[in-house]
């Protein structure tokens, strides 16, 4: 196999910026962030997105158009009829990647890393880009040829809306399963209910997630093994801002039930930039299945340090000591390193402010090192244009 790359002036290229997610996790922060970069490194951008996904709403402007479009037939036929540079971020079928890369130049991002995974999904594509040496690394151990050589990591994007913190349901509803509907009639009652519960910090150590609670993050399994060692730390919290699928919330519940009512479900929140403060620690899930975690970002940003277990993709995101606290992985010793973290922690241990103490590290995920990533990136996806493939 055999390409050949030309170098173009990114003025002259215009990305179809593809993520379809009906709802809003990590790939769309990336997306928002990495697309808002393509432009002030000085690319055109159409984004297609998905209409119900509202933190695209003030994205447009004389760079950047914002198409909604509801579902892959629809994208089909709004993209340019010549070849043109389309590059993905959310999964796209089967039979959608074969047409485009049939009638494109095709790029598109795995968000997910290849553990326990299959990569056939991204063969078809002309090039593959992903968010961590983690993920690079898992890309070419699943024999991808076409595997963009750095990680085009993602920025703490905290700009997503100023309402206040309140009690929401903690179920993303799915509207095609009857259970799923019912939970989301309990919910909206619920969300009535329970809207002047805003959230205040209580009393004594609080600890954090805010993330989807979606499997990647294998919340239940590592809540399994620290929920009895929070529990014997009677002044301890923990907060959970974020929703998922029934079978996640219901699990991670069970997972939690020794520490009884220390523990608070927030649900779905937008104003993340007023959560982290109020946290000392953000924890994060199990390392095998994420990418990056752009949550650990987030917080390390506002101040807030980060305990996460000590393996990749957490060992390029948190630097122990500094802007956090890295564990060995539980379902090794059974939680018993980080029970000797948490001890120091509660025994008066010095709480690292990451804006000071991890200033440098800090430093690679900031806007204007994507920007600079962006740059690179746009000449490779340029060349996409003149690409000859033989096999």
């Amino acid at each position: 196999m055999r390409a050949d790359y030309n170098r173009r002036s990114s003025a002259m290229i215009h990305i179809h910026h593809v993520n379809l997610q009906p709802i809003v996790g990590g790939g769309e922060i990336y997306t928002r962030a990495l697309t808002r970069a393509f432009a002030d490194a000085g690319a055109k951008i159409t984004l297609y997105v998905h209409p119900a996904v509202r933190i695209w709403d003030e994205l447009g402007n004389e760079r950047i158009a914002v198409e909604k479009t509801q579902d892959e037939q629809r994208l089909l036929q709004r993209l340019p009829r010549e070849r043109a540079v389309v590059l993905t971020q959310s999964p796209i079928s089967p039979a959608c990647v074969e047409r485009l890369a049939a009638n494109h130049h095709l790029a598109g991002f795995a968000h997910m890393p290849m553990f326990q995974r299959s990569a056939e999904s991204m063969r078809a594509y002309h090039l593959v880009i992903t968010v961590s040496r983690y993920c690079v690394e898992l890309l070419h151990a699943a024999g991808l040829a076409r595997v963009y050589p750095e990680p085009v990591y993602g920025i703490a994007d905290l700009a997503r809306g100023d309402e206040p913190v309140i009690r929401r349901s903690p179920y993303i509803v799915d509207r095609r399963k009857f259970r799923d509907v019912l939970l989301g009639r309990l919910g909206t009652m619920f969300e009535k209910s329970s809207s002047k519960i805003e959230f205040s910090r209580a009393p004594g150590l609080t600890l954090g997630l805010v993330s989807l609670l979606s499997p990647i993050k294998q919340f239940p399994q590592l809540f399994s093994i620290l929920a009895p060692i929070l529990a014997r730390r009677p002044a301890l919290k923990l907060e959970i801002f974020g929703n998922g699928g029934y079978a996640q919330v219901r699990d991670l519940r069970r997972a939690l039930a020794p520490l009884g009512e220390r523990v608070r479900f927030w649900g779905y929140q937008a104003n993340v930039g007023a959560i982290y403060p109020q946290l000392d620690y953000l924890m994060t899930g199990l390392p095998d299945k994420e990418a990056l975690g752009l949550n650990a970002l987030e917080a390390q940003v506002c101040g807030t340090p980060v305990l996460a277990p000590d393996a990749p993709p957490f060992t390029e995101t948190v630097r122990d000591g500094a802007s956090g606290f890295l564990y060995r992985d539980p379902r090794r010793d059974g939680g018993r390193h980080f029970e000797e973290i948490l001890d120091a922690i509660i025994a008066g241990r010095p709480r690292p402010d990451p804006r000071h103490a991890a200033k440098e590290h800090l430093a690679q995920f900031t806007h204007a090192a994507l920007v600079a990533r962006a740059r690179k990136l746009i000449e490779t996806l340029a060349g996409l244009t003149s690409i000859r493939i033989s096999v």
